[in-house]
C-alpha cells in the first residue's frame, strides 16, 4: 500500500529547469540558523527489509545514523540516500519499513533525497512512495534529480539497469540519461556539480569491482571530463570506503550504512561533505565508535 511521507516543516518549492527538478529549500529564519547550507548527509547502501527484527544490526545502524542526524545542533542542507535501500530485490514491505525507519528526518523537515540501486524495485518503489514519482519524468523509467545549494548542484542519477527476482550486480545508465545530464549540466555551467549514482565506475583503482560497476563509465567520463564545473563523483554499492580520482574528477566511493562483507576490512557507517569555495571535505563517521575510519577526512581540491 502507498505510504504518505510526513510533511517537512519548511517548505520545499520545485522549478522546472529542462525537465529536471531542481530544489531550492525556502527556509524562515528560524530554521536558517539550524540548517548549515554547505552540508550534504550521504548514506547509501541501508538494505532495509520488512522482516527484520526491532534489534537487528541493519535497521539499527539506519536507526542510529538517523537519530544522530536529527541530533545536530545545525543539520545537512540535504540527505542522499544513494541507492540500495532495499535489502533484496524491492519488495513493498521493505520500502514500507524504509519510510519508517527515515521518518524523523523528514518530521525535522530535513531534504530527503533518493537514488535507486541494483537491489530495488523503481515501480515498487514508486507504488509505495508515491510522491517521489514525477508526472512527467525528465528521463522515462529513471529516477533522476538536481538538487541546488548554494555552493555545489548535487546531480541525482539511476544506475539501476533492471529489475526481477534475479538482482543484477552491475549498474547502466543508458543514452538517453546521458543526454539529459549533459543538457542539465550545459545549463548550469557556473556551480561546482557533484554526481550522485549508486555503482562505482569502472575507473579510477576499484579494480576487483568493476565486474558489478557502472557498464557505461567510459561514456559518463567523457561526458563529465569535458564538462570542467564537474568535480566528483560519489557512490557507494561496495560496502567500503574510498578516495581516488581519475582525469582530474574525485570518486568518493562512501561505506555502507548496512552491512559489510569483510568485517576486518571494512565497517558500517555514513559520510558527511562539507563544500567549500574551492572543494569539499568528506568525514567518515561509523557506528563502530573506535574504527580507524571514524572521523577520518578526505579533502578534495576541485579542479580548475
Amino acid at each position: 500500500m502507498p505510504v504518505h511521507l510526513p510533511t517537512p516543516s519548511r517548505r520545499t518549492f520545485l522549478t522546472q529547469l529542462g525537465g529536471a527538478v531542481v530544489c531550492a529549500p525556502a527556509l524562515h529564519a528560524a530554521d536558517e540558523q539550524r540548517v548549515d547550507p554547505d552540508s550534504i548527509a550521504i548514506l547509501n547502501d541501508t538494505h532495509i527489509a520488512a522482516g527484520h527484527t526491532a534489534n537487528a544490526p541493519i535497521p539499527t545502524h539506519l536507526r542510529e545514523t538517523v537519530a544522530w542526524l536529527v541530533a545536530q545542533e545545525r543539520r545537512p542542507a540535504a540527505v542522499i540516500i544513494n541507492g540500495d535501500l532495499a535489502l533484496s530485490n524491492g519488495r513493498p514491505g521493505d520500502y514500507e519499513h524504509f519510510v519508517r525507519l527515515i521518518a524523523p528526518l523528514r518530521e525535522a523537515g530535513m531534504p530527503v533525497h533518493l537514488t535507486l540501486g541494483n537491489h530495488d524495485d523503481r515501480e515498487v518503489f514508486y507504488q509505495v512512495l508515491q510522491a517521489e514519482k514525477s508526472a512527467a519524468p525528465p528521463v522515462v523509467s529513471r529516477h533522476v534529480g538536481v538538487v541546488s545549494l548554494a555552493k555545489g548542484n548535487l546531480f541525482l542519477l539511476d544506475s539501476l539497469k533492471t529489475v526481477g527476482p534475479r538482482v543484477v550486480a552491475q549498474g547502466l545508465l543508458g543514452p538517453e540519461q546521458l543526454d539529459w545530464l549533459g543538457r542539465m549540466l550545459d545549463a548550469q555551467p557556473g556551480k561546482p556539480a557533484l554526481i550522485f549514482a549508486h555503482h562505482n565506475p569502472r575507473l579510477g583503482g576499484e579494480e576487483r569491482h568493476f565486474p558489478g560497476g557502472l557498464e557505461d563509465s567510459e561514456p559518463l567520463w567523457d561526458l563529465l571530463v569535458s564538462r570542467p564545473q564537474v568535480k566528483a563523483y560519489i557512490h557507494g554499492h561496495i560496502h567500503h570506503r574510498d578516495h581516488f580520482q581519475h582525469r582530474g574528477i574525485h570518486i568518493f566511493n562512501t561505506p555502507a550504512t548496512s552491512y559489510v562483507s569483510n568485517p576486518t576490512a571494512s565497517t558500517t557507517g555514513w559520510t558527511m561533505a562539507q563544500l567549500t569555495d574551492q572543494g569539499a571535505e568528506f568525514t567518515t563517521l561509523t557506528h563502530e565508535k573506535t574504527n580507524v575510519w571514524n572521523g577520518k577526512v578526505e579533502k578534495a581540491a576541485w579542479r580548475a
